[in-house]
């Protein structure tokens, strides 16, 4: 993890992982978890995985598992030096419920999140349906953009 200056100006990308998972991550696949450009911080996809169990595990109910993934992002951000305060843009990727409606408890619990963190701040969001995630049992993958610093909306 690295220092993140919050006057900083640099056009430079800034590489951080969580510690944890996101560090297994980054040794077995090659990735981060989040880059940083100036005010700007971008993401990857995460997802409801426990960061102290052997990977993959996911919570068995799908609500707990979409809290996690929160938690998870709140994490990466973190290490970025933002918040979710700071967030601009929300993808999110759900494996239905049932087939052709990805399914009232995705999109309930992630607007609870979304009012429970964010306050009063409304990002734009896509949230697509897909077939399968990264891993087995996991249904749901999220990935943010935020904006910190002097350059917040």
């Amino acid at each position: 993890m690295h220092e993140v200056n919050e006057k900083a100006t640099t056009t430079q990308p800034q590489f951080f992982t969580t510690p944890g998972h996101g560090e297994r991550l980054q040794a077995e696949t090659r990735y981060s978890q989040a880059v940083r450009i100036g005010d700007r911080v971008e993401i990857s996809g995460q997802g409801g995985w426990h960061s102290d169990l052997p990977f993959p595990t996911f919570p068995e109910d799908l609500e707990a598992e979409i809290v996690q993934t929160f938690e998870n992002i709140e994490r990466t951000l973190a290490a970025a030096g933002a918040t979710w305060r700071d967030v601009i843009s929300v993808n999110s990727y759900h494996v239905p419920e049932s087939p052709g409606f990805i399914g009232e408890t995705h999109n309930r619990v992630m607007v609870e999140q979304f009012r429970e963190r964010m306050g009063d701040r409304t990002p734009i969001w896509t949230e697509i349906g897909v077939p399968a995630l990264a891993a087995p049992k996991m249904r749901v993958e999220i990935r943010v953009t935020a904006i910190t610093g002097d350059s917040r909306v």
